[in-house]
């Protein structure tokens, strides 16, 4: 099992994301998989490398089994038929299979046998934390078929779950990579010995659950057969959880999940108002339900509903809904805001964004550019109403000023932690970044702006960095306006944190950049340029351009000259850029860096006493013929 057979296996899945076409109820499992087995081909790329006829290849085999189901669970994700009976539940248990197979692939690998960078692993195990939270949303079927999943390929696994219908049929995990994970639903007893996991099972295993169920308690199986009567593999009945059951109707037809803003078209049929919207939006005239064509495409909410779901949770102690569905918003204090009055008019606002009109999508993203610099509470209500997919589409628009209204909005919201993930959810930052290069001044800054804060969180920096927005931003760098180059310095410095960045801002011209910054006579991006030099200065890839580009002299001189947290940054840089490297110590010598750094550890702040001090003895260390 060799290497060209797992690019091959990761090429085709990038492929199949291209090509698109997935089924709108996996959508979104889809191109998550897809997003986590793409990352793998530095890994793959590196191993080539390497002297793989020398190693085993079992190292690789279940690896090479993982990716080859995956491809064919996108293609079956792609291809299957939604009214067919059990089928999403069939796809539904694929997605949790591959997932669980991925991670464990991925572990099993000996990656300094490989000389894997440091970098690429640190991706890997991104993408293995990003897999475990997978899994652990899916949620296991039971301990025996997740052995199975191990060593059977895909197909005969579930040929053998077909034969096991009686048992576990009636399952019915659905769109579970959709589901909200912030809804969970609570199971009244508590299995001894194992509380952690039963005390709050995510509804990603519970969502739908009909007469016929297995799940797993402690390590025994409990089977509830069609009679609702309780046989178990195991005497001790009282370690059997009991399921909360979400009623049917309070379940949206096309995601399967618990709804928040129901609302019912002109067939009478009640949907998600997100997801129908969706519906709509793409072209569909039919209601998903019944088939009947739509008579008009008015969506009414159906508020008795919303006021039984409510009550239902409440009485359950499933987590309540959020803001659109209770009316109100809780404050720092833990009593309640009343909020109905600003839903109706976000809610108004977010209809209007898919207007065909261009002034009316004109005024409303300009509403809401107005709401989202206002309050958190807006930028919750506003991301519930459903508003980030209509922004990011709106973000390609010719109208300039939608356009520069709908990125900032998408700035605001992302000031709210919660709102990051729906962003990237949403597909955004191929739109942020083409704005990043081609939008007015002011939509370029904005765009940078967006990018750092979506950066904070880590496995963001990776998806942003593969994105191509690192030269975009060291262009806004190298020529935007002083606030768009305060805002590219601050996203840049944030994404090259991560190791896998740093050599892909150096290809992209951020050094010289940099020292453009550190000798530019208004010396007002000094303190950005030496912050970002100071997360460069340790990778060899950054490390020989910054000497090549001659900024070793600049760093000395500031030593004498800038101020104090410019001589305290240049001599951490230059502490970084001369461990074992003799030859820029030998330069420093030469170009009188010990009179600055004795200077320095009398009379600079702690940290700068520190590095001179380290510095000076580097130095006394040179041997006599450098």
């Amino acid at each position: 099992m060799d290497s060209d057979n797992l690019r091959l296996l990761i090429n085709d899945v990038v492929t199949i994301s291209s090509s698109g076409g997935f089924r709108d109820l996996f959508r979104k499992d889809c191109t998550d998989l897809c997003r986590r087995i793409s990352l793998l081909s530095h890994l793959v790329e590196e191993i080539r490398e390497s002297d793989i006829h020398s190693h085993p290849s079992h190292h690789f085999f279940h690896l090479f089994l993982a990716l080859q189901d995956a491809k064919r669970l996108l293609l079956a994700a792609s291809t299957f038929d939604p009214n067919e009976d059990g089928a999403s539940k069939r796809v539904a248990f694929q997605f949790q299979c591959v997932t669980w197979k991925l991670e464990k692939a991925l572990g099993n690998i000996p990656y300094e046998q490989f000389g894997v960078s440091e970098e690429v692993q640190e991706q890997v195990e991104l993408v293995r934390t990003q897999l475990k939270r997978a899994t652990e949303r899916y949620g296991p079927v039971n301990s025996s078929t997740i052995s199975r999943a191990a060593s059977q390929p895909l197909l005969s696994e579930l040929e053998s779950l077909s034969s096991r219908n009686k048992g576990i049929g009636s399952l019915h995990i659905g769109n579970s990579g959709n589901i909200d994970h912030g809804v969970k639903l609570k199971v009244k007893h508590v299995a001894q010995g194992n509380s952690s996991r039963s005390q709050c099972l995510d509804e990603a295993e519970m969502v739908n659950i009909t007469s016929s169920t297995v799940c797993e308690s402690n390590g025994v199986e409990v089977d509830m057969d069609n009679s609702g009567n309780v046989s178990e593999e195991s005497p001790d009945e009282s370690k059997q959880p009991e399921i909360v059951v979400i009623p049917e109707d309070f379940l949206c037809p096309i995601s399967l999940e618990i709804m928040r803003d129901p609302v019912i078209v002109a067939t009478g049929q009640t949907y998600e108002r997100s997801y129908i919207q969706r519906w709509i939006d793409s072209g569909n005239v039919t209601c998903p339900k019944t088939q009947q064509k739509l008579q008009n495409m008015t969506l009414t909410p159906n508020y008795v509903l919303r006021s039984l779901i409510f009550q239902w949770c409440a009485k359950n102690n499933v987590e309540q809904p959020t803001a659109l569905l209770t009316g109100k918003i809780k404050k720092s204090d833990g009593s309640f805001r009343d909020v109905s009055g600003d839903i109706a008019t976000i809610q108004a606002l977010v209809r209007k964004l898919s207007s065909r009109v261009v002034e009316d999508r004109r005024a409303a993203v300009t509403e809401i550019r107005s709401l989202s610099k206002r309050s958190t509470d807006n930028r919750i209500l506003i991301a519930e109403a459903g508003a980030i997919p209509f922004l990011v589409s709106l973000l390609t628009t010719d109208d300039i000023t939608t356009q520069e209204n709908a990125v900032t909005s998408i700035l605001n919201l992302s000031i709210y932690e919660n709102n990051k993930e729906l962003i990237m959810l949403a597909g955004a930052i191929p739109s942020i970044v083409q704005v990043l290069r081609n939008g007015t001044m002011e939509a370029r800054e904005n765009s940078a702006a967006t990018l750092f804060s979506l950066s904070l969180a880590d496995e963001n920096k990776i998806i942003i960095g593969a994105s191509g927005a690192i030269s975009a931003l060291v262009d806004l760098l190298q020529s935007g306006s002083p606030r768009g180059k305060k805002d590219a310095a601050t996203a840049l410095f944030n994404l090259c944190i991560y190791q896998g960045n740093k050599g892909r801002a150096v290809r992209a011209g951020i050094i010289s950049a940099l020292l453009k910054m550190l000798t530019d006579s208004s010396g007002t991006m000094v303190d950005e340029a030496l912050t970002i030099l100071s997360v460069l200065a340790a990778h060899q890839e950054a490390k020989a351009a910054i000497v090549k580009a001659s900024i070793l002299p600049v760093l000395v001189d500031l030593l004498g000259t800038g101020l104090p947290r410019n001589k305290e940054n240049a001599a951490a840089i230059l502490l970084a850029l001369c461990k074992r490297d003799v030859e820029n110590l030998s330069c420093l010598s030469q170009l009188g860096a010990p009179i600055a750094l004795t200077e320095m550890t009398r009379s600079g702040t702690e940290r700068a006493k520190r590095k001179a001090t380290s510095l000076l003895e580097l130095l006394r260390k040179l041997p006599p013929q450098h």
